[in-house]
């Protein structure tokens, strides 16, 4: 029986291998360079005197973003191109030809047909997309260093183990949508659908509250602009903040009001004084504005996800996903029982 699955699929498997040599190579070459930069750009720069540490900064984050970002596609929509092209075919092909009744009437059980050949596609799955998270989570780990948040939407998906159970995901609910729909087109469009929709919902309505937020206090100053945090001032409605991000954590809150010492909300009359030459609209002339709010002990709050609760969420959602993996697996041991011979 392993030696069928094996010779059904070797030609995939294949290519899948040829895919990953050359992968596997580029993330070798990726990580080296980018450690060679980061030792001689950043540490260098950081022992070096007269350099600019926030330009050299800058810099290598520029260089390095596409050649890190590439990669991290790929693992991001690997769940879906494993589910469609392996898990819906699995089982869909043999009923559209009808080669499972040859199987079937052998002394192979059903049961024991399905475990070995979803285990089968399941292991070069799971050593696949293990392999290049691993490679890419090392390649990268100095530019998530420098400028990476690790609770960003393409970092979290294509590092360490949360890939993993998106695999073990993908491959068993193609397969079992190939038993439901019995055709291999349609159980190829549904399976991107769904995998599509999870990989859209999950990292916006799901992971921000797979545990409570926690709110943290930021103080206005000259760092705020430098983190995304734009001001804004309304003439009637208390002064807010829109875009800030805490380093490495996960932000929750977009707009956020300005307050004082007290935790009152502090509007355009409370900082009148700095508005006097509220009609410059130069960037000097804003700056200076805004230099003059924030000499004033200001704050505002936020909902976030701290950055130490990166590995937690790792691992729950990674649990989660293969558990809904276990989950659909039991479901397709069921339905192979009831498919008709």
């Amino acid at each position: 029986m392993i030696w069928l699955t094996w010779r059904q699929f070797r030609g995939q498997f294949l290519a899948t291998v040829g895919l990953l040599a050359v992968l596997v190579a580029y993330l070798l070459y990726l990580g080296v360079t980018i450690r060679d930069a980061y030792d001689s750009d950043i540490v260098g720069c950081v022992a070096a005197r007269g350099c600019l540490i926030d330009d050299a900064t800058a810099s290598f984050i520029r260089d390095y973003r596409g050649p890190v970002t590439i990669p991290s596609i790929v693992l991001m929509i690997l769940p879906a191109l494993i589910g469609v092209f392996w898990g819906a075919p699995l089982i869909t092909r043999e009923l559209e030809t009808n080669t499972h009744r040859l199987v079937w009437n052998q002394s192979v059980t059903r049961t024991y047909w399905l475990a070995i050949k979803l285990g089968f596609i399941g292991l070069v799955s799971l050593v696949l997309t293990g392999t290049l998270s691993v490679l890419l989570t090392w390649a990268a780990s100095r530019y998530d260093l420098v400028g990476g948040n690790r609770f960003d939407q393409m970092s979290f998906a294509s590092r360490n183990i949360a890939p993993l159970g998106y695999i073990v995901f993908a491959v068993v609910l193609g397969t079992l949508l190939g038993m439901v729909t019995r055709r291999t087109v349609p159980a190829m469009a549904v399976t991107l659908l769904i995998i599509g929709v999870v990989q859209v919902l999950a990292p916006t309505l799901v992971r921000p509250y797979l545990r409570a937020p926690v709110t943290v206090s930021v103080a206005y100053n000259a760092e705020t602009r430098a983190r995304g945090g734009s001001l804004d001032i309304p003439s009637s409605n208390p002064l807010s903040i829109t875009g800030y991000s805490i380093p490495g954590a996960l932000t929750l809150t977009d707009r956020t009001s300005l307050r004082n010492a007290g935790g009152t909300e502090v509007r355009a009359t409370d900082v009148k004084d700095c508005l006097a030459d509220e009609g410059v609209t130069s960037t000097d002339g804003w700056q200076q504005v805004e230099r003059c709010i924030a000499a004033k002990n200001l704050h505002f709050d936020l909902e976030a996800q701290p950055a130490n609760r990166y590995w937690s969420f790792q691992w729950i959602e990674f649990g989660a996903f293969v558990g809904l993996g276990l989950l659909l697996s039991g479901l397709a041991f069921w339905r192979i029982r009831h498919v008709r011979g």
